[in-house]
């Protein structure tokens, strides 16, 4: 398992949350040999740069909903959208 897995960046998050879940799980056990967990680990670091790539997206595109007639950004805490 020292082969990091190809696209994870054409996961979606909930699956990247899975796949970082069970590495992070899997680490966690500390039953793995020196050179399987720092393949692991690397792994875990990719998935999170994906995952955080998605996130930094949807809030752009939050952020291009959010902005008034005038263009000026209107942000709101949690409870103005729950409904």
């Amino acid at each position: 398992m020292s082969e990091q897995p190809q696209g994870y960046g054409k996961q979606t998050f909930e699956e990247g949350m899975r796949a970082l879940e069970g590495i992070v799980s899997r680490l966690e056990g500390g039953n793995l040999p020196l050179e399987e967990s720092l393949a692991a680990f690397e792994q875990g670091v990719a998935v999170l740069r994906a995952l955080h790539e998605q996130l930094g997206e949807v809030e752009r595109r939050v952020e291009v909903l959010l902005r008034d007639a005038d263009g000026v950004l209107r942000t709101r805490d949690g409870s103005d959208l729950t409904r």
